[in-house]
């Protein structure tokens, strides 16, 4: 296949999928496919509910014709997939959207397609679990009837700096021909270049460490945080001071969730426990990160005691949702590990998030967040999340949320330390 003969598919329209298809959209014509007829309306309408893609990039995107109906697939011979892979109740990885989009592509894979998978998976899911499902659906012979490639997402939701066009692109292929052709197709839209892995199987472990590698250093600076906590040192100035060596780097303590530093560590773990190994550092720092909302409600809880305000039947006020600051994005959120935790002590609990549909916070963790905010109810306030809507209200707008007496935890650090009462 050369080039000008590929006609491009994208499997999957969300926060992967959409501004990838888009970009490729600005080059040539895609198809854009997704399961849910809803996400499809609301794209042909011109709206992107994720914000990655804002309504005038997307009306500019001439090439990208989306689509719910499967037949449809038929008339494409590069399919890209970018589907989620989330984990299960018991931490372990939930291929089941990878399988369903792989038996969706098997169903029209013709002789001489290629499939793309940019879904984080552990090093060898493609070749392992995928690739099995294209031949039993399709009839067909890997790599001679069909191809499989290897280009891992590197999307970060919210981040309008590192786009799907201005970051470097890891690709890969099957054969060294069907490589060089992915890594042709991906440099089309990608101004920062690309870089073509040996194969398939470095590429998905280059994926998975980038995010293994953030979340145990996460995991380090939040142990530091509870050892100078119980010293009672303050471990911003720790860190401000610290960081003036041109060589340390700039982690926070916090909350870790989203749809990759919280659940890709798993991914990992997973594939190297089915090999006989038992990884202790990287679930070291799962264990200490899952713990962190528990962490931070035991903090609140003995404050609220030390000042004699009533824990049990309080009214805490917790400030975001959002796994993270300025995206609607409530995947993996541990958020919500502050507020069952909170439950535990028989606290009522509001949760404000002006970014955040509502609708899919009821679907997703069977909370209402409140849609507008009252002075003087709260007896606590968690600042969850650095929203710029909650940096400019400043500390008086966020204190006359309050009670008389009241307590204000910044878990972001987005006030002064001297304004709050807690810091993480």
């Amino acid at each position: 296949m050369l080039i000008q003969d590929v006609k491009l598919a994208v499997i999957g329209l969300g926060y992967v999928g959409l501004p990838l298809a888009v970009e490729f959209a600005k080059k040539r014509s895609v198809l854009g496919f997704d399961i849910n007829p809803a996400r499809i309306q609301a794209l042909q309408q011109g709206h992107d509910h994720t914000l990655e893609v804002d309504d005038a990039e997307l009306a500019s995107a001439q090439g990208l014709r989306c689509t719910a109906d499967r037949a449809e697939l038929s008339a494409a011979n590069v399919f890209i997939v970018t589907v989620p892979t989330p984990i299960d109740e018991y931490k372990r990885p939930d291929l089941t959207p990878l399988i369903k989009a792989s038996e969706t592509i098997g169903a029209v894979l013709k002789k001489g397609d290629i499939v793309i998978y940019e879904s984080t998976v552990y090093p060898g899911a493609t070749e392992e679990d995928c690739v099995p499902v294209l031949e039993r659906v399709s009839g067909l012979v890997f790599n001679k009837d069909f191809f499989a490639g290897y280009s891992p997402e590197r999307i970060n939701p919210g981040d309008k700096e590192h786009r799907v066009s201005t970051i470097k692109k890891v690709t890969s292929g099957s054969t060294p021909e069907i490589a060089a052709l992915v890594d042709q197709i991906y440099r089309e839209i990608s101004v920062a270049g690309t870089h073509c892995a040996p194969s398939i199987r470095v590429a998905e472990a280059a994926k998975v460490i980038e995010n293994t590698q953030r979340d145990v250093n996460i995991a380090l600076i939040n142990e530091l945080a509870l050892i100078f906590n119980k010293l009672g040192i303050d471990t911003e100035a720790v860190l401000q001071a610290a960081g003036t060596k041109w060589n340390f780097l700039p982690f926070r303590p916090g909350l870790v969730g989203g749809h990759c530093i919280g659940v890709d560590p798993y991914y990992l773990t997973h594939k190297a426990q089915s090999i006989g190994y038992h990884p202790e550092i990287i679930l070291a720092g799962r264990r200490l990160n899952d713990g962190m909302g528990s962490y931070v409600v035991s903090q609140l809880v003995k404050l609220m005691t030390r000042q004699r305000i009533h824990v049990q039947g309080a009214r805490v006020l917790v400030m975001g949702l959002a796994f993270k600051e300025n995206c609607p994005d409530l995947r993996n959120t541990r958020v919500v590990d502050i507020v069952k935790e909170l439950h535990e002590y028989n606290v009522e609990v509001d949760v404000y998030d002006p970014w955040v549909s509502a609708q899919e916070a009821q679907h997703e963790y069977g909370l209402s967040p409140v849609q507008t905010l009252q002075a003087g109810r709260y007896d606590a306030i968690i600042v969850a999340v650095a929203h710029r809507q909650f940096i400019e209200m400043g500390a008086s707008a966020i204190r006359a949320l309050g009670k008389p007496e009241h307590v204000l935890y910044d878990l972001k650090y987005i006030l002064p330390a001297d304004q709050s009462d807690l810091r993480l």
